[in-house]
C-alpha cells in the first residue's frame, strides 16, 4: 500500500466524486478509477458504494480513512522533520489540547517565544478530548499535549502549567441561579444538566457527597460550544471551565461552591526521538515552568 494511493483515496473520499477528486490530483479519471479498484483488491474489501450522484464510503472504507489520515499525516511531519538543516531550524510540532483558560493563558505564549526565536518552525494544533490527544501522543501523531490533572504520567515526561481551571455553571442571564455569586450542590439537584464526560464520572461524584442519584443529566459533551448552543437553547445548565467559552452574549458562568478546580500538566512521550525543533519546544517549555 504506498502513501501516494492512500493520499489519493483520501482525495476522493474527501470529495465523494471520482471526477472531481482526479482533476484536483491532475491525474485522469480511469487512472484514479483503476488505482481505487486496485487497492479494493488489495485490501481483499470494498471500499465505496457507488451512486449515481456520488461515492460513500463503506464501514470499511470509513476506517481505511482514519487509517490513511494517520499514516499520511505522520509521513508528512517525517518529511519536515528531516529537513532541519544546521543553519536555520526548521520544521513541524504538533500540539493536542482541550479548551481551557489553562491554555488560552500558557499555549499562545510558548508559542510566540518560540517562534521569534526559530521564525521557520511551523506549528500544527490539534483540540480534543484527552483519551485522543492521548492516543495520538502514543501513535507519534502528536508531539506535545495538554492535558488536565488528574492523568497517568507514567508513559510521558512533563511540566505542570502554573494556573489552574475553575469548574461552574453556564447559564442564561436571566436563569434565577444567575442572581447567585455561587453555584452549591442543592442549588442543581433535580435541574437538567450538560456535562463533560470528566466531570459526570470524577468530580462531580465528589462535589455532590457521592450523592448522584437525584441528578438529571440530559446531556454530555467534548466540546465546550455544543454545550453552550443547548444552554443557549435553554435545554439544560452546563457544567464549564471558566474562561473555555467565548463570545457567547446572554450566557454568565458562575463557579462551584465548594470549589472544583484542576491543575493542568504539558506532557510529551518518553523514550519517544523527537526532531530537534520539538526538543527546543520541550526545553523552553521546562525553562518557563523550572518552578
Amino acid at each position: 500500500m504506498e502513501l501516494r494511493v492512500l493520499r489519493y483515496y483520501l482525495t476522493v473520499a474527501r470529495e465523494e466524486n471520482i471526477t472531481r477528486a482526479a482533476e484536483i490530483l491532475h491525474i485522469t479519471q480511469p487512472t484514479l478509477s483503476r488505482q481505487m479498484a486496485e487497492l479494493e483488491a488489495e485490501l481483499n474489501t470494498r471500499l465505496f458504494e457507488r451512486t449515481n450522484r456520488k461515492i460513500v464510503l463503506t464501514e470499511a472504507g470509513m476506517l481505511l480513512r482514519r487509517r490513511a489520515e494517520e499514516l499520511v499525516s505522520l509521513a508528512e511531519k517525517t518529511e519536515l522533520e528531516f529537513k532541519d538543516s544546521g543553519e536555520e531550524l526548521t520544521g513541524l510540532i504538533s500540539i493536542g489540547s482541550g479548551v481551557s483558560a489553562v491554555v488560552s493563558e500558557n499555549l499562545p505564549n510558548l508559542i510566540q517565544t518560540y517562534s521569534n526565536r526559530y521564525p521557520h518552525v511551523r506549528f500544527e494544533l490539534h483540540t480534543g478530548t484527552a483519551a485522543v490527544i492521548k492516543d495520538q501522543l502514543d501513535k507519534g501523531l502528536l508531539d506535545v499535549g495538554i492535558l488536565m490533572e488528574p492523568v497517568e504520567v507514567e508513559k510521558y515526561d512533563f511540566v505542570r502549567l502554573p494556573e489552574k481551571d475553575v469548574w461552574g455553571i453556564l447559564m442564561p442571564e436571566d436563569a434565577p441561579l444567575a442572581q447567585k455569586t455561587s453555584i452549591t450542590p442543592a442549588d442543581l439537584r433535580m435541574l437538567p444538566l450538560i456535562a463533560s464526560w470528566r466531570i459526570v464520572e470524577r468530580e462531580a461524584k465528589a462535589w455532590f457527597g457521592g450523592d448522584t442519584d437525584h441528578l438529571n443529566v440530559i446531556c454530555t459533551y467534548d466540546l465546550i460550544d455544543n454545550a453552550a448552543l443547548l444552554v443557549e437553547r435553554r435545554l439544560g445548565y452546563a457544567f464549564v471551565i471558566e474562561g473555555a467559552l467565548k463570545n457567547y452574549p446572554g450566557l454568565v458562568f458562575r463557579p462551584l461552591s465548594p470549589e472544583i478546580s484542576n491543575t493542568s500538566v504539558l506532557v510529551w512521550k518518553k523514550y519517544l526521538p523527537s526532531s530537534a525543533a520539538v526538543q527546543k519546544f520541550i526545553e523552553l517549555a521546562r525553562n518557563a515552568y523550572k518552578a
